[in-house]
């Protein structure tokens, strides 16, 4: 296959081929089977260094204006799903793409939604306290039940904003340490 993308910031095993790009995004929304938000869709292809920013960009205009893919609206957010052209084209080529780029791009996407959805569910706020440094304040919640308000001092945002995303990646780690820490 031809090379005819921009390269800047793909890695080894990348995709340099516009028509690979598209078959990338293809596959992702039909292996996902949920609607991604652009931002999710990015990431999940840039993060492994898979295809290029511009290229992806590019893609998704031109899988939108010959119908293989859409947009809806989810939770206030544009999110694109795929149609049945884009998933016919998924179904018949995905084996032309690498097994590894395959799986880094769709294990990305769920890592990024499932990240999202944590986010959505527990909240945090970083609060710029007068004295100087931060406050973080975690609130762990089951439903509409707060199990856990935690706030803990942060001495600049770097620190502030390091915490909050290790919260989130498992908050309910941190929520099952206290609660060993305190009852065993």
């Amino acid at each position: 296959m031809e090379f005819d993308a921009f390269d800047a910031g793909i890695e080894l095993g990348g995709l340099r081929n516009r028509e690979e790009i598209r078959l990338l995004i293809c596959y992702l929304l039909k292996t996902i089977d949920k609607p991604l938000e652009k931002s999710q869709l990015n990431d999940a292809v840039l993060e492994n260094g898979l295809a290029n920013y511009f290229e992806v960009n590019q893609a998704l205009t031109e899988l939108l204006s010959n119908a293989s893919i859409d947009t809806v609206i989810e939770n206030d957010e544009e999110c694109f799903v795929i149609l049945p052209r884009g998933r016919e084209i998924a179904e018949s080529l995905e084996t032309t793409l690498p097994i590894t780029v395959r799986e880094r791009a769709v294990n990305s996407a769920i890592k990024l939604m499932t990240f999202k959805r944590v986010e959505k569910d527990n909240k945090v706020d970083i609060i710029k306290l007068d004295n100087g440094g931060y406050n973080v304040v975690f609130s762990l919640m089951s439903g509409n039940d707060e199990l856990m308000r935690l706030t803990l001092f942060a001495g600049d945002s770097l620190q502030a904003q390091t915490i909050k995303e290790n919260y989130l990646k498992d908050p309910v780690k941190l929520y099952s340490s206290i609660i060993t820490a305190l009852t065993v």
